[in-house]
């Protein structure tokens, strides 16, 4: 189980360990890892890329513990020859420089405080352990910020770095040669969830192979996120980082793989501490079983510089206080005029200082709400000039005439507030609940222009043709029916729909015993034979008369019946809609009491 959590490996190659003294001494090469991000950031390895400032300095150090970054193994993978470093500790201690906004520069000095390991022989070939107090290779570097700024979405960086070669091959702490790694990096905060990322190339002037594996130029990667706490003083989260050999990419042994999770609290503005723990995740150069991290940093919190307050005018009243910045005034307790200049500006004699309306000539008034505006009897804010009900409050119009008026939505010249129906335009009425309204002449609720009878009363209906219509009334000489009697095609068989309309007129000969004597009458259009359409109409005016008297109960002798066939057309039978009017039954009164007077 121990060496799956040794991340960076040494695995021997197909021959077994050589019990021949080493032929060859090989130096190594720098092997640790990580690589902290300039001091300032929230992260360890990431940068949160605040470059903000001008001349913003910070200074930290970060307490770096790898156990076990180097081990060599037998053939097998699996069994443990020599652990080359056991434990190394290492101080980074760095600074950046935010020279002007959007540019920072930065160093990191890397010292192995403490380091402890065996030699080991593979293949013929000896290693040194690391074993000593060292400086390693000292990195410098500078960063621009392309777009985006610190706490926002997403903000982008693109900068290089160098490493130098100050640090020894021989205790795995430097590559003896120039190291260059140009990359891109990204961070951003969306409400408390931060992130960072980065990709680059790191050029390493090394050709040889170590321990059968290659060693060079690598492409570079690491990614965080995370959540802010503590009103944003408090980030926490993982952060994965790696790198992979060129030449060899995505090896095992090619690809060392860490992942640390950490926080870092920021404190008294200024100062920040970090801490954080992390296992490696693959067996690749230089990727220790265990990683623990501290830090600790001096950051300066950003502030916005302050500028100084402007008087445009130099009237000594600054901008920020002043109503009229390009005029020399006077001061003033009224926030609108507080140094602006004492005029008339309407000319009306009235100075602006005591002028309500100094834009517009008026008239003196003791109220100094109104003293030198324009009269306005009606008070609606309307000067009388403009106003079209200038007795009358009302309201602003662009339309001349209505300015000033009060309110007329349906335009029937009857004001809303005294219009019983203020969005239909009716007309005048003594009775206040009809006042404004659309005439409704039955009296039925439904106005005449919606009221397809409106001299006879009946209830609405979503039917146009219908609303407001009974099924029957008694109109002049007739019983009057708004729908037509409906029969089987060229048959008197009624259908079983037109019940409700039958009833209705049985109902009105029940109600008025007046009514002594009808004549049902059939007709038709001109559509066919003659004596045909006769019978026809004749067979179903009879039919009807049979319903009025078996279902109505109405006796057979106030009824008669006659078929006139289309001798007596009300409309054109020259259209379908015309030839459907024609084809109809009529309830004709002919006998009928006259009412006797009370």
């Amino acid at each position: 189980m121990r060496a799956r959590w040794a991340i960076v490996s040494v695995v021997a190659v197909a021959a077994a360990l050589s019990a021949r003294p080493a032929a060859a001494q090989q130096q190594g090469f720098s092997i640790n890892r990580f690589d902290p991000a300039e001091r300032g950031s929230e992260w360890f390895a990431q940068d949160t890329l605040d470059l903000r400032g001008h001349l913003r300095p910070a200074i930290g150090v970060t307490g770096d513990w790898g156990h076990r970054p180097l081990v060599a193994y037998a053939p097998d993978g699996k069994t443990e020859r020599a652990t080359l470093i056991k434990n190394q500790v290492f101080a980074h201690v760095g600074a950046s420089l935010v020279l002007i906004d959007r540019l920072r520069f930065g160093f990191n000095i890397p010292v192995a405080v403490f380091q402890e390991g065996t030699a080991a022989t593979i293949n013929g070939v000896s290693y040194s352990p690391a074993e000593k107090t060292t400086l390693g290779d000292i990195r410098l570097g500078g960063d621009a910020r392309l777009f985006g700024e610190y706490g926002s979405p997403f903000t982008l960086a693109l900068g290089v770095q160098v490493f130098l070669p100050t640090g020894t091959r021989e205790q795995w702490t430097g590559d003896g040669r120039v190291r260059l790694v140009p990359r891109l990096q990204a961070a951003g905060d969306i409400g408390p969830f931060a992130y960072a990322a980065r990709i680059g190339a790191a050029y390493r002037a090394l050709y040889e192979d170590f321990a059968g594996s290659k060693v060079g130029s690598e492409l570079t990667f690491g990614a965080s996120a995370g959540v802010r706490l503590l009103d944003r003083a408090l980030l926490l989260g993982p952060e994965i980082y790696g790198t992979t050999v060129f030449n060899d990419a995505f090896a095992r042994k090619a690809t060392p793989f860490e992942l640390i999770f950490g926080g870092h609290y920021t404190f008294a503005r200024d100062f920040r501490i970090g801490a954080g723990v992390g296992p490696g995740l693959t067996r690749g150069f230089g990727a220790p079983a265990v990683r623990g991290l501290l830090s600790f940093d001096w950051a300066p919190a950003f502030e916005e510089p302050k500028k100084a307050p402007l008087d445009t005018d130099g009237d000594g009243i600054f901008d920020d206080r002043d109503a009229c910045i390009h005029e020399k005034g006077v001061a003033s307790e009224d926030p609108k005029k507080h140094g602006c200049p004492i005029r008339d500006d309407d000319a009306d004699g009235i100075l602006n200082d005591k002028d309500a309306c100094p834009t517009v000539a008026g008239v003196a008034n003791d109220d100094p709400k109104k003293n030198g505006c324009p009269s306005d009897k009606d008070e609606d804010g309307i000067v009388d000039a403009e106003d079209a009900c200038p007795e009358i409050k009302g309201t602003k119009s662009e339309d001349p005439k209505k300015n000033g008026c009060p309110p007329d939505k349906d335009e029937d010249s009857i004001y809303d507030a005294d219009d019983a129906c203020p969005d239909v335009k009716g007309v005048k009425s003594e009775d206040p609940k009809k006042n404004g309204c659309p005439p409704d002449k039955d009296g039925d609720g439904i106005v005449d222009p919606e009221d397809a009878c409106p001299e006879v009363p009946g209830p609405k209906n979503e039917n146009p043709k219908m609303n407001g219509c009974p099924n029957a009334a008694i109109v002049g000489n007739k019983i009057q029916i708004f729908q037509q009697v409906k029969f089987k095609t060229n048959s008197a068989d009624i259908l079983k729909e037109s019940d409700e309309l039958l009833e209705a007129v049985a109902k009105i000969l029940t109600d008025h015993p007046e009514i002594k004597k009808i004549r049902v009458e059939g007709h038709t259009d001109n559509k066919g034979a003659k004596a045909y359409n006769k019978q026809l109409s004749q067979k179903r005016a009879a039919s009807v008369m049979k319903w009025l008297t078996t279902k109505g109960k109405i006796k057979a002798n106030r009824l008669g019946s006659a078929g006139y066939g289309d001798e007596k057309p009300i409309d054109s039978n020259d259209t379908d809609d015309g030839r459907q009017n024609n084809r109809r039954v009529e309830f004709v009164i002919e006998t009928m009491d006259t009412p006797k007077a009370p």
